[in-house]
């Protein structure tokens, strides 16, 4: 009789948590594998209400936030709370996802077990240390440990290739942020229940930002670029910002878009209605990750405020691009997309490079062959 396998998944942020999820749900149908899900807590104001969307049973929630916490703070709590779940659980295999501070701090603490580690989002690079900061460095840690690397494009996958990482242990999946993203935008949502008022007569401008190479002068520029929009375009243009729980960052938003009558500072969203606010937008401006990869499969432009992107398939796609964080270039590229129907339509019509929405399938199946093979 073959022996259920024991497959341990490890989030501890609410971008994780989405792109964890469709993999929970696909290893959860398979009769011979048992799985255990573990949070670390890193984000757990923003981390529950996507376990509760997609009815995540949890195992273990070490709950390691801490106000003002630092990386190094993170990382201790992290690594000190999975050494008692590794020794009592003992699985066969830890998987993580992306390049937080809990996806790498849960592969080494796996490392100092001998559990084998699967990387789902591997391969993303910018080549830049500290851009994004700490990501770029964590995921390429991560790699180093890892076992299996499931690359989301043939992009990441040459990024591997070009590290030497052994080809057979790499595999391209797609990005199961899509997987994600197609169950959610099929769950009905009123926007009015989380303060997000539209105007339908104006075209929706939704602007995310938060990265902490971002905070101080750079996201000082990028939000009078935004005011100048919303004032120069007041009676066509409508804006809503999900302000960040980042003090730094609420305080500049705040000091230079408070108070404008056609921008909305609102709450963070849960995942479902900001799914849905993507979904009504005429373009998004954000640096975050996620967003680049989400917002093309629903056809919104997307201009990335970051001078770097690991992402570098949306660019070449034409559904993103990157418009620094100058209040001039960000200005400008607005007012492109704003005035100029062609271009527009160039950039909401491009193919999505990430994926067709089955990378969880893929990636189940693979460890499944993986998970046989190691027992022989």
């Amino acid at each position: 009789m073959t022996k259920i396998k024991k497959v341990m998944l490890v989030f501890g942020t609410r971008p994780e948590a989405i792109k964890m999820a469709p993999v929970i749900q696909a290893l959860k149908a398979e009769k011979g594998i048992k799985t255990v899900v573990v949070l670390t807590g890193q984000h757990s104001q923003m981390l529950h209400q996507v376990i509760d969307l997609f009815k995540i049973k949890t195992d273990y929630d070490l709950e390691i936030m801490q106000p003002n916490q630092t990386l190094e703070g993170i990382a201790v709590r992290c690594l000190q709370g999975l050494e008692k779940v590794l020794l009592k659980e003992k699985p066969d295999l830890l998987m993580v996802q992306g390049d937080t501070a809990t996806a790498f701090i849960s592969a080494l603490a796996a490392f100092y077990q001998k559990i084998p580690v699967a990387h789902i989002e591997a391969g993303l690079r910018t080549g830049q240390k500290y851009n994004p900061f700490p990501e770029e460095v964590n995921r390429k840690l991560i790699t180093v440990i890892s076992d299996l690397n499931f690359a989301p494009t043939q992009t990441s996958v040459d990024a591997l290739l070009a590290e030497n990482v052994p080809e057979k242990t790499i595999f391209k999946t797609g990005n199961t942020v899509i997987d994600a993203l197609f169950q959610t935008v099929k769950v009905k949502c009123d926007l009015t229940k989380y303060g997000v008022k539209l105007d339908p007569s104006r075209k929706l401008i939704v602007v995310t930002t938060h990265r902490r190479e971002n905070l101080g002068k750079p996201m000082e520029e990028a939000c009078k670029a935004i005011r100048t929009i919303a004032l120069k375009y007041n009676e066509s243009v409508q804006v809503v910002l999900p302000v960040h729980r980042n003090p730094k960052v609420r305080t500049v938003v705040e000091d230079i878009l408070g108070g404008i009558s056609n921008v909305q500072l609102i709450q963070p969203l849960d995942y479902l209605p900001f799914v849905h606010l993507m979904k009504a937008a005429y373009l998004i401006l954000s640096d975050s990750g996620g967003v680049q990869e989400e917002a093309p499969s629903l056809g919104k432009p997307v201009l990335v405020m970051r001078e770097t992107t690991e992402r570098p398939e949306a660019v070449t796609a034409g559904t993103v691009k990157l418009v620094g964080l100058s209040y001039s270039r960000i200005l400008k590229e607005v007012e492109i997309l704003l005035n100029n129907e062609r271009e527009y339509k160039r950039m909401a019509t491009a193919t999505n490079p990430y994926g067709d929405g089955k990378a969880s399938g893929r990636i189940v199946r693979t460890v499944k062959v993986w998970l046989k093979r190691a027992e022989n």
